[in-house]
């Protein structure tokens, strides 16, 4: 454990800023000592009111001073919840010992294991929580190793600086590292171990268990821009940034985009804002400067808005306004910042194009009878349309067959009904409502004909082709397309005008995204019905550009190949990358059980579509994918991708 091999010498946090003092509450929470340091009385003074309000919303919410005092002997009938959160409070306030003089670090004192007496061994760990500069952390470092027993080990809490560099201009490299927490620290799970070429092992060892004895979730990196979460998340957050500035979509249908249809917490732009756009292009910048990596160059339109004073949710507008009124921290986004809507899209969201009505949609025709088919005609069918199902083949003698298309759609829908998602007479009502048939003639009284076939641009194209000759005049014809090009589908018809993406995510009945997708020759009319159409089905429609990956898949897979790219340079093992993107940014997976869900050969069909479009270097498949995709390692569905899965 951590305390054995400190042997009972404190921790020292020096800088009590707001991640400072978090790291400081967060260790005396677990039951070290700490020596607090500032650089003056007023720095020390500020630091003080921040442990304070941090401690008065702890014991506001109920949460306990320190573990202890929720174990069992600590519950007697004589002490009731509240006195026991204020015993820990306290037992945390004895366990800080604030000051402005560095020579406390060094004479700290211990209790002697064979004498019993005190004696001074200074602290077996620092750590540093200045502002995030070179120069002052270099200087803070230098300063520290030479006040400091010669066996102590220095942390330095940066998120974007070089440990190494940090840990050369010391006399002890080997055992400098890097100790990156999350704000706020005593909430945030993950701390970020950041390891150098010359790190020694027993120092790494110690400042991973005093981590796990804080009851954070470490994860172990070695000394590269941005270590794992930022050099993820902020490649990521600059490509949602690049595509607001090439007005493919609109920031508020990015942020919506990415929430609905990749279960973000928040959105890209919205996070942005959160985090602080001059932030942001700051560790952009640094990142850029040791990477050089075209995509980690702050995007014109961050350093735009940061000159225009407009920095995010702190001055109550960035990529989207926050009304005073919601209050500093609690605001939700409103309306998005100018230069980020779509040229010719009208408005800036897509709730606000209703001004141009779309003709009713009555009868809908979906050409497929697979999983997406079949999941997109549920939520059709479930909405109160008409719908006309195309499958290839006949339908069974028995029209309720498990094979069939109405009886696998009775299956759904009388499991829906099951789980108290629609009512009996709901579902009765939905069926009355299919039509089957294997003729696309079928298909000519529909409003809208939507394709749901094998994503193959030759297959798709032929089938337009037919469809063109079968439906009405000012019928739309959509694809479900995730990643071809719409115009290839629209240009094979003798009405691009009519033809819309309409990209809907899997399963259909549980997601609620929809990227609409004009392209330069849809009109108006043919964009409007289907976002109508969407919306009067319960989805979420996003408008977008015609381009590869559309909105999620091209902010997506570039992230998932930075992430296998990693792996394969031995940077860090996949169970931390995947650890550090679930607790550092909420992700529902982390980016490989992602990448196996999806299935590789997926991932790389979608990451090639995205290279041989943009032609950017850091969007060319790893070829770590290519060669497990090779060796037929798939994912999930193969048993093994990234891990190995049981089959059931």
């Amino acid at each position: 454990m951590a305390e054995m091999s400190l042997t009972g010498r404190p921790i020292a946090v020096v800088g009590l800023g707001t991640m400072g003092a978090g790291i400081a509450e967060a260790l005396a929470r677990a039951g070290f000592t700490v020596i607090g340091i500032e650089r003056d009385e007023d720095a020390l003074r500020r630091g003080r009111e921040r442990l304070a309000r941090s401690r008065e919303r702890a014991a506001a919410q109920g949460r306990p001073g320190t573990a202890e005092h929720t174990s069992a002997e600590h519950t007697s009938a004589g002490h009731d919840a509240a006195g026991r959160v204020a015993a820990g409070h306290d037992a945390v306030v004895a366990r800080l010992q604030l000051g402005t003089d560095p020579a406390a670090i060094a004479s700290a004192r211990v209790t002697g294991p064979s004498s019993g007496c005190e004696v001074p061994a200074g602290c077996g760990l620092v750590i540093e929580a200045v502002e995030e500069r070179m120069d002052v952390k270099a200087a803070l470092l230098a300063r520290l190793d030479g006040i400091c027993p010669p066996d102590t080990v220095l942390a330095t809490n940066t998120s974007s600086l070089s440990v190494l560099e940090l840990a050369a201009g010391t006399g002890r490299p080997q055992r400098v590292l890097g100790m990156h927490w999350f704000n706020p620290a005593p909430v945030m799970r993950l701390v970020e171990v950041v390891r150098t070429v010359v790190t020694d092992p027993d120092a790494l060892d110690l400042v991973v268990g005093v981590a796990r004895a804080a009851g954070k979730t470490p994860v172990v990196a070695a000394d590269r821009a941005g270590f794992i979460a930022n050099a993820l998340l902020f490649g990521y957050l600059n490509d949602a940034v690049r595509m607001a500035e090439a007005r493919f979509a609109t920031a508020a249908d990015i942020d919506a985009a990415m929430r609905l249809g990749c279960g973000h917490p928040m959105g890209p732009l919205a996070l942005l804002d959160l985090i602080g756009l001059d932030t942001a292009r700051e560790i952009l910048a640094s990142m850029y400067a040791r990477t050089g990596d075209h995509r980690h160059a702050p995007a014109p339109l961050l350093g735009q808005l940061v000159a225009a004073g407009l920095l995010g949710r702190k001055s109550g507008r960035g990529f989207h306004t926050y009304p005073h009124s919601a209050g500093r921290g609690q605001s939700t986004p409103g309306s998005s910042t100018p230069g980020s809507s779509t040229p010719g899209s009208g408005p800036s969201t897509v709730e606000e194009s209703d001004s141009t009505p779309a003709g009713p949609v009555r009868v809908c025709g979906v050409v497929g009878s697979g999983t997406m088919a079949l999941g997109i005609t549920q939520v059709l069918l479930r909405s109160g349309h008409e719908v006309v199902v195309r499958a290839r083949r006949c339908e069974p003698a028995d029209p309720g067959s498990a094979g069939g298309v109405r009886g696998r759609l009775d299956a759904a829908l009388s499991a829906a009904v099951a789980r108290g998602r629609c009512s009996e007479a709901d579902r009765v009502a939905a069926l009355g409502r299919l039509r089957t048939t294997t003729d696309l003639g079928e298909l000519g009284d529909c409003d809208v004909l939507l394709e749901a076939v094998v994503e193959d641009l030759a297959v798709k194209r032929a089938l337009f082709t037919d469809l063109d000759k079968v439906a009405r005049p000012g019928a739309v014809l959509a694809t479900t397309t995730s990643s071809l090009p719409v115009i290839e589908c629209a240009t094979a018809t003798g009405r691009p005008e009519d033809v819309v993406g309409m990209h809907w995510f899997n399963p259909a009945p549980a997601m609620r995204l929809v990227e609409v997708v004009p392209t330069v020759l849809t009109g108006t009319a043919a964009t409007d019905t289907v976002l109508a159409l969407a919306r009067a089905a319960g989805q979420h429609p996003v408008r977008c550009g015609d381009r590869a990956g559309f909105i999620v898949n091209a902010l997506l897979f570039p992230y998932l190949g930075d992430a296998i790219r990693m792996v394969a340079a031995h940077y860090a093992t996949i169970e931390d990358i995947d650890t550090a993107m679930t607790l550092g940014c909420a992700h529902p997976m982390g980016p490989f059980a992602l990448a196996d869900v999806v299935g590789l050969d997926v991932t790389l069909a979608i990451t090639r579509s995205l290279y041989e479009q943009f032609h950017e270097p850091g969007l060319a498949p790893a070829p770590l994918l290519e060669q497990l995709v090779r060796a037929g390692f798939l994912g999930r569905k193969a048993g093994r991708g990234f891990r190995e899965h049981r089959r059931h």
